[in-house]
């Protein structure tokens, strides 16, 4: 009998209840559109058939769009690693000058949505009035210079919006690994090259490897700089082959059949990944810490500060200066004079146009809504499988993961065909798109709160459980406080991420619930750049405001930690 009241308290425990509706809500949002989704690409009217497959993939044109964004994959990640990697290491590992100026430049990258700095590219280097085509023709160049409405110019451009994420991991293993290794090479004569080649690198090749294949990954599935600069040219990928499946008359089962693919490419790196690391061991092996000392640079320190800065000033600095041009121009292309100066644009977006105001709105709400309920759960599932307080752990730490393995605009589809139709109805409205970026945030907002957790003495917590406190009460009296800088952190880098989301609100945003980034899409089909600019000075001004506000609270670096 005693059993039996022992068991029944524990189920009826308020923890135990919303620990069974977060495993219920993660089943359904997580499980449910993938089971759909793969249903769908094999059934047809009159059941199981390939139908759908054949639609996606028998034309050739469907499967080129495949293969240029493959293409694309591959040479945005050997060229964004190829700059991020040594970045990091002028940052972590030398006496390169500046480089707290430098890790603020990678900060100002991450914050630029991609899909608005091809905006600003688009002004730039525009094949007839591009600044810097026009530029050329004014010095007796030819006709034009630059094109970015081209394979080149996406693939530039895609690259430059990734090397955040190849610094990031880089910079984390350069941090981290002892120098004990490079002296004893030093000391047996290895040049400087030679002991970076044959030493470090390959003790931070895993780093090394799993941001090359992020970015390859993030890099096929975007959507935004294909679409501004893809479409025109005549340029399909991938994503934007499955936006052109749901055009009237929309295809979803062929759009679903057709993001298998892209699914199957991740499964295939993440197998990839693992294969290549096997089972060797990548850590240095030392009864200390490691004294970590910089390499002198002698008189290169200034030159790599330049290439530094040229990163910086091809990615942020020329593209903000083209942004806050138009944004206060009466026509962008008359230039820089007081004559052109106006501030309509915003005095439109603010108090005239409310499709604009109201995507501000709901960039701000959406996003902080996800944050926090992207950052709750996974704090809650990370507590419970570091305690091991259910059985259940791991498949609540798998379904908070998966997302990683799934593309934002195959989530989006996946989203669209379990959700939209009945009995759930919620297509085009805030329940939608929230949930929808929560479940794209959990993976970022997990591994975060699974270090916070791991970094916490469980003493305490034990002493409020032998006093009698409940499992919410330790969450809410301990764990919390203590974890509150690591999680304002997580909340925060969930929140840019999420204020630059494109890929998963294409598919799902109604006329009321438009974000900015749908709104800027629209305006650049229009070709309203002075709009679109001051648009998008607007989110970069929020988003510099939360940066500061994360600097303060959760520490200046807490946009490029990664546990």
């Amino acid at each position: 009998m005693a059993k039996f009241v022992n068991a029944t308290r524990r189920l009826l425990d308020p923890s135990t209840i919303v620990l069974a509706a977060l495993a219920a809500a993660l089943i359904v949002l997580v499980g449910l559109p993938l089971f759909k989704l793969v249903g769908l690409s094999v059934r047809g009217a009159d059941g199981f058939s390939f139908a759908p497959m054949a639609h996606a993939f028998g034309e050739i044109r469907h499967l080129e769009a495949l293969g240029r964004s493959l293409f694309i994959g591959l040479t945005v990640a050997a060229i964004s690693t190829c700059i991020g990697v040594p970045m990091a290491w002028l940052v972590s590992r030398t006496n390169m000058p500046g480089g707290n100026f430098v890790t603020l430049i990678v900060v100002a990258i991450f914050v630029m949505p991609p899909y608005l700095g091809a905006v600003a590219w688009m002004l730039l280097a525009g094949p007839n009035a591009g600044w810097i085509n026009r530029a050329w023709v004014f010095l007796g160049g030819d006709e034009r210079l630059l094109n970015i409405y081209s394979m080149e110019g996406m693939i530039f451009l895609i690259a430059l919006y990734s090397i955040p994420i190849n610094f990031i991991f880089a910079k984390s293993a350069f941090d981290v690994v002892p120098t004990e290794l490079e002296d004893a090479a030093s000391i047996l004569g290895a040049s400087r090259f030679v002991t970076t080649v044959k030493v470090t690198l390959p003790m931070i090749w895993p780093a090394i490897l799993g941001g090359a294949i992020i970015v390859m990954l993030e890099s096929i599935t975007l959507f935004g700089t294909p679409a501004l600069l893809g479409i025109p040219a005549g340029i399909t990928v991938a994503t934007t082959q499955l936006w052109q499946f749901f055009e009237f008359p929309p295809r979803l089962d062929a759009a679903a059949a057709y993001s298998m693919s892209l699914i199957a490419v991740t499964i295939a790196m993440l197998w990839l990944q693992r294969r290549l690391l096997g089972r060797r061991g990548f850590t240095a092996l030392t009864g200390k810490g490691g004294e970590r000392r910089p390499v002198d640079l002698g008189r290169w320190r200034w030159i790599s500060l330049g290439l530094c800065f040229a990163v910086g000033t091809l990615a942020v600095f020329m593209p903000l200066v083209v942004l806050l041009q138009a944004a206060f121009a009466k026509a962008w292309s008359r230039g820089f004079s007081l004559s052109n100066l106006t501030f309509k644009n915003f005095d439109y977006l603010l108090f005239k146009n409310s499709s604009a105001l109201g995507s501000i709105w709901n960039t701000v709400w959406f996003s902080g809504v996800a944050a926090t309920a992207a950052v709750a759960a996974a704090l809650i599932v990370a507590y419970v499988q570091a305690r091991r307080l259910a059985p259940g752990a791991t498949l609540l730490q798998f379904l908070c993961m998966v997302p990683v393995a799934i593309p934002g605009i195959v989530l989006a589809v996946a989203f669209y065909a379990t959700f939209a139709p009945p009995p759930f109805s919620l297509y085009g409205t805030a329940a939608m798109l929230i949930l929808a970026f929560t479940i794209r945030s959990l993976p970022i907002a997990f591994i975060n709160a699974a270090a916070t957790v791991k970094s916490l003495n469980p003493e305490m917590e034990d002493a409020v459980r032998i006093l009698g406190g409940s499992r919410a009460v330790v969450m809410r009296k301990v764990v919390v406080p203590l974890a509150k800088g690591g999680l304002i952190g997580s909340w925060l880098l969930v929140f840019i991420a999420t204020t630059r989301e494109l890929s998963t609100a294409i598919f799902l945003t109604g006329p009321k619930t438009k974000v900015m980034s749908i709104v800027m899409l629209d305006l650049s089909e229009e070709g309203n750049f002075e709009v679109l600019a001051a648009l998008g000075v607007l989110l970069l001004a929020a988003a510099a405001i939360v940066v500061l506000i994360g600097q303060r609270v959760a520490g200046r670096d807490f946009m490029l930690r990664r546990p």
